[in-house]
């Protein structure tokens, strides 16, 4: 009974070490000197002061809440809580730590050429993968072999951990979006638009803001965000694998993820080693690899726990739909692809076409991944019922290392391409980290949309476990009761969306008036340490506005679904998590999607210099970029 559970323990324990092996050899590289050095301390300090001050904000919540949910449900729910907000802050942590010690030596590592600086951020990336991923399967099967232990089987005692995953998750997410979108909209307003500097001009007293932000924002927040739903749909596939399957209900789920991160981890070594200059193709070889051992291991477990493949099909169902999101993504955002190409050619008619043109194009984008997402949940669902729809869920996520992996590397690559502009090293180098960057903005817009399907995937999974929990065999949707319920839900995705889109809106407004101020001021310019001094004051409105705005969102998701309950029932609350996944799912890709088209249309026309920088066009892409850029992280 036990040996599954020793297995899971083991791999994910195995997994931890090799990618804290992997750090510790990034972090013990020859360290980079001069102008790289200075700005990437610069960059790491401004990223791990905001996390120290994020969590410190979060703490005085978490203990509220915990007290509570002890209160209410019990000392091990306290406990738990407690254990998964603490573990969602860490890999944020860590995975910044990581991020912010990687870029610079990608930089250094550039100057040897293509190859060494996409195996160092690919490295980076690598480790950041395997090590969220990981910590989470070891800490959901560790604290479930301690409750065995103590002679607790039923999995719902873990359900503390998630909800404490979530909250932090949720915060990291709301707060990194808020910083990270506040600096690049004033960057590229005031530096672009105004003043026709280049992408990272060191002139620009932003663009520190802006790299810090991607990794508050790309690395703590989407990672937070990702560890929480897979820690949530692994624990709510073990509570309906217990109630439909007992003890091998439980332990499936733990051993595909388990395969799922030894073949993450094949994939990536072969995405890292393989000698083709065509990096997108190696990428997408590594992931079909990963896809393929994971389904092919899944059926033989499948076979062997429950002499029927069942579990496999609605396993399978979850693998193919996010092969298939991911070639979709990239249909719609890489600039290789006529999508983007048409943003560009509509942007010479001005601001507003280019504008209308990437909001159809984030609108048809919706209907697709909804397609594909609703087609697997039927298959699971036709196959193994409630159960099958977690189990798609466990597919979708089996290979998040992979994917957590390619999203790390977008910002890392990201930050050392700044760095390298701010140095003003040799043009030769800038080519070769703008070939990097524009692989990494393709990953990035790939990550975005898996971080979107699993949440959308995990909020199914959670809604089955609730129906399972409240004995609510179907909902009824004509009773008023759960109609109010769902309306309350579709809602709170608008209004969430735009506290923080209002959040950004005002950050940016602040911050552009110091940027025009210290550009401006002549005697500024005769300061010592005058660009420190610049930096560190665009910095410290991202910091402040996120740390600011980051609770409404945040509380408010959490107190909604209480209140509904309190006052209408549990019925109510079914229509409020149905109303909230109907609206949530289109409006996320929409305005992923449209934001990432329009910030790839912009890098086209940049690197590929067509009308060139300041003219009509690039303005009206830049215009196109800002209005997009807080859409994919609100």
């Amino acid at each position: 009974m036990s040996i599954a559970i020793f297995i899971t323990l083991a791999i994910s324990l195995i997994t931890e070490i090799f990618s804290i092996s992997i750090a510790h050899r990034i972090f013990h590289r020859r360290e980079v000197t001069g102008k790289i050095f200075e700005l990437s301390k610069i960059i790491k300090n401004g990223a791990l002061t905001y996390l120290n001050q994020q969590f410190l904000a979060i703490l005085a919540s978490s203990i509220i809440l915990a007290i509570i949910s002890g209160l209410f449900f019990g000392l091990f729910t306290a406990l738990t809580f407690s254990l998964g907000a603490f573990l969602s802050a860490i890999s944020a942590y860590l995975g910044t730590l990581i991020a912010v010690n990687t870029n610079s030596k990608t930089a250094e590592s550039a100057k040897k050429g293509f190859r060494n600086a996409f195996s160092m951020a690919f490295n980076g990336g690598i480790t950041i993968g395997l090590l969220l991923t990981s910590l989470g399967l070891l800490i959901v099967s560790g604290l479930y072999f301690l409750f065995l232990f103590l002679g607790y089987e039923d999995p719902v005692n873990l359900v503390g951990l998630g909800f404490g995953a979530s909250l932090v998750g949720l915060f990291a997410r709301v707060g990194g979006g808020i910083y990270t979108k506040a600096a690049d909209i004033s960057a590229d307003l005031v530096g672009k638009v105004e003043f026709g500097f280049v992408e990272d001009d060191p002139r620009n007293p932003a663009v520190i803001a802006d790299q810090v932000g991607d990794n508050v924002g790309d690395i703590a927040g989407t990672g937070s965000d990702v560890f929480q739903s897979y820690v949530c749909t692994l624990i709510a596939a073990m509570i309906l694998g217990m109630s439909v399957g007992g003890f091998e209900g439980v332990t499936y789920p733990l051993l595909v993820l388990s395969i799922g991160l030894v073949s993450s981890l094949i994939g990536l070594i072969f995405t890292k080693t393989v000698k083709d200059r065509n990096i997108e193709r190696s990428i997408y070889l590594g992931m079909y690899i990963s896809s393929f051992i994971t389904a092919l291991i899944s059926g033989v477990i499948s076979q062997l726990l429950f002499e029927r493949l069942n579990t496999f099909y609605a396993v399978l169902s979850g693998i193919v739909a996010i092969l298939l999101l991911a070639h979709l993504t990239e249909y719609y955002t890489s600039p290789k692809k006529r999508i983007v190409r048409n943003i560009v050619t509509a942007s010479k008619s001005g601001p507003a076409i280019n504008i209308l043109t990437g909001l159809s194009i984030g609108l048809e984008a919706t209907v697709l991944p909804i397609l594909i997402l609703s087609l697997a949940v039927l298959v699971s669902y036709w196959f193994e019922g409630l159960y099958g729809i977690t189990l798609v869920a466990i597919g979708f996520l089996s290979i998040m290392a992979t994917f957590v992996s390619m999203s790390a590397y977008g910002p890392i690559v990201d930050n050392a391409n700044g760095l390298i502009t701010m140095s003003n090293l040799n043009s030769e180098i800038r080519g070769t980290m703008d070939m990097l960057d524009s692989i990494g903005n393709m990953t990035k817009a790939i990550c975005k949309v898996y971080a979107i399907g699993t949440s959308a995937l995990a909020q199914i999974a959670l809604f089955s476990a609730y129906l399972n929990a409240t004995h609510l065999n179907s909902i009824n949707i004509v009773n008023p009761v759960t109609t109010i319920g769902a309306l309350i839900g579709g809602t709170l995705s608008f209004f969430l969306c735009s506290l923080v889109i209002k959040a950004v809106s005002k950050a940016a407004n602040v911050m552009i008036r110091e940027i025009h101020k210290w550009i401006d001021d002549d005697d500024s310019k005769r300061r010592k340490n005058r660009d420190k001094l610049g930096y560190a004051r665009c910095i410290n409105i991202s910091t402040r506005a996120a740390l600011k705005n980051m609770f409404y969102p945040a509380i408010l998701s959490v107190i909604a679904p209480f209140i509904t309950g309190l006052l209408l029932g549990p019925e109510a609350v079914g229509g409020l998590i149905l109303g909230n996944l109907v609206t949530t799912l289109p409006l996320s890709l929409f305005m992923c999607i449209s934001g990432a088209a329009w910030d790839n249309a912009k890098k086209y026309i940049e690197i590929n210099e067509r009308g060139g920088r300041g003219s009509p066009i690039h303005t009206a892409l830049v215009i196109g970029d800002t209005v997009g850029d807080p859409l994919k992280d609100a």
